[in-house]
C-alpha cells in the first residue's frame, strides 16, 4: 500500500498505563528471580517487553482473532495442513520435511573432540569428526499465518504432494508480505526470517520493558512441603522463591500505517478492537497457581497522534503517599505527557486523547468504541 493511499500513514495509538500488583513474580530471570532494572540509580521491578508481548498474543485467540503459529516444528505445521488437503501421511511428512529444511541448520548433538589430526589420517584423506553424532535441528521460531500455510500446502497437492520447492519458491509462493498474512499477530509483532528476507515482516506494535515506578526490593519466601504418607516427622521438600510487589508503568505504541500496509483489506478498527482487548486482558502467566497475581489497569492514558513516540521514564523513583505508589505515580505520568504536550507544540501531532480509570461509567468498551470511531 502506498503512502498515498494509506490514510493511516504516521498515525499511532499510544498506550501508557499504570497497573499494580500484589505479591508476585510475573517474569523470572535465569535464577528464577523477579527481573529487575536499574533507572535513575535505583533497583525497579520490571518485565520484558518479549514477556508480555506473548501473553497479548496468546489473549487475542480469545476473540476469535486469526492468529499464526510461531514454532520449531515447520515440519508439522505443513503436514497437517497437507493431510487436510488430501496426502497421506507418508507424502505429507515428506512435504512438511522439505519446507523444514529450508530453515534448518545443522547442529553437533556432541562437542568435537575427536577430530582426528594425526598424521596417518592425514594421510587417508580421513580429517572427519569420529564418534560424533550430528542431528538436523531447527535453531529457528518460525512464525507462519494460516493463508501463508494454506499456499503452501496447495502448491503440493497440484502435484500429488511431489513437487521440490525451495526457498526461491517459497518466496514467490508466498509473495510478498501484505498479499498473503492474514494473521493479526504476525502484523502486530512482526517476523524476521534470516533465510528469506521477503518474507520479514515489520511490526507494529511496540512494547517498552514495563517497570515499577518505585524502588523495589526483591523478597525471599521459604517454604515446606509435608508428605501425608509420611512415617517421621519433619519436611519432605523445603526451598525458597523470590517475589515483589510493584506498581507497573507500561508503554505500547501501536502504528496504524503499518498495521494498514501489513494487513491490506482487513478492518483496521476491528484488528485495533481485538487487539485493545487482549492488551486490556493480558496479564504474564509465570507463578499465578501459587500466586495468582492479576490485575487489571488501574489508569491508562491513551493517545492518537501523529509523530515520534514518547515514553515516560520515570527516572525519579516516586515514593509512596497515603498507603500507595498509584496516586503519585500517575500524578507524576500525567504532569511529564502533559509537560512534553505543551514542549513539542505541533510536533506532538495529537489527534485524540482518552484517560481511562477514573470515570467509572468510561468502561473498557467505552473506550474500544471511542478509539474505533476516531480512526474511522
Amino acid at each position: 500500500m502506498s503512502e498515498q493511499k494509506n490514510k493511516y500513514s504516521n498515525v499511532k495509538i499510544e498506550f501508557h498505563v499504570l497497573q499494580a500488583f500484589p505479591v508476585t513474580c510475573l517474569n523470572r530471570d535465569d535464577v528464577g528471580a523477579p527481573k529487575t532494572a536499574v533507572v535513575g540509580g535505583t533497583t525497579r521491578a520490571r518485565v520484558s517487553s518479549q514477556c508480555w508481548k506473548r501473553s497479548v498474543r496468546l489473549a487475542m485467540r480469545k476473540f476469535s482473532t486469526v492468529c499464526g503459529s510461531r514454532t520449531k516444528y515447520i515440519s508439522d505445521l505443513i503436514a497437517n495442513a497437507c493431510k487436510e488437503k488430501g496426502a497421506t501421511d507418508e507424502q505429507a511428512k515428506a512435504c512438511g520435511d522439505m519446507i523444514e529444511k529450508i530453515f534448518i541448520k545443522k547442529t553437533d548433538s556432541k562437542v568435537k573432540k575427536n577430530k582426528k589430526t594425526s598424521d596417518d589420517t592425514k594421510e587417508n584423506g580421513d580429517d572427519v569428526f569420529d564418534e560424533i553424532q550430528s542431528s538436523d535441528k531447527t535453531d529457528t521460531l518460525l512464525f507462519l499465518s494460516p493463508k501463508e500455510v494454506s499456499i503452501v500446502a496447495e502448491e503440493f497437492k497440484k502435484s500429488n504432494f511431489k513437487i521440490a520447492i525451495g526457498i526461491k519458491n517459497l518466496e514467490k509462493l508466498i509473495g510478498t508480505a501484505n498479499s498473503a498474512i492474514d494473521a493479526l499477530d504476525i502484523a502486530l509483532f512482526g517476523r524476521m526470517v534470516a533465510q528469506a528476507a521477503t518474507l520479514n515482516v515489520e511490526a507494529a506494535a511496540s512494547f517498552s520493558h514495563a517497570i515499577s515506578t518505585h524502588k523495589v526490593t526483591n523478597e525471599v519466601e521459604f517454604f515446606t512441603a509435608l508428605d501425608d504418607c509420611a512415617k517421621e516427622q519433619g519436611s519432605s521438600h523445603m526451598g525458597s522463591l523470590e517475589f515483589n510487589s510493584a506498581t507497573y508503568y507500561r508503554y505500547v505504541s501501536l502504528d496504524l500505517g503499518q498495521l494498514s500496509q501489513t494487513l491490506v483489506g482487513t478492518n483496521i478498527p476491528e484488528a485495533v478492537e481485538s487487539f485493545l482487548k487482549a492488551l486490556y486482558l493480558a496479564v504474564p502467566s509465570a507463578r499465578q497457581t501459587t500466586q495468582s497475581g492479576y490485575s487489571r489497569w488501574d489508569f491508562a492514558r491513551i493517545y492518537i497522534r501523529k509523530g515520534q513516540r514518547l515514553q515516560v521514564p520515570f527516572e525519579t523513583a516516586v515514593k509512596a503517599q497515603n498507603g500507595g505508589f498509584l496516586a503519585v505515580s500517575k500524578e507524576a505520568m500525567c504532569e511529564y505527557l502533559n509537560k512534553k504536550e505543551k514542549l513539542d507544540g505541533s510536533l506532538f501531532g495529537k489527534i485524540k486523547g482518552f484517560d481511562f480509570g477514573d470515570d467509572e461509567n468510561f468502561n473498557i468498551d467505552d473506550l474500544i468504541v471511542s478509539i474505533k470511531t476516531a480512526i474511522a
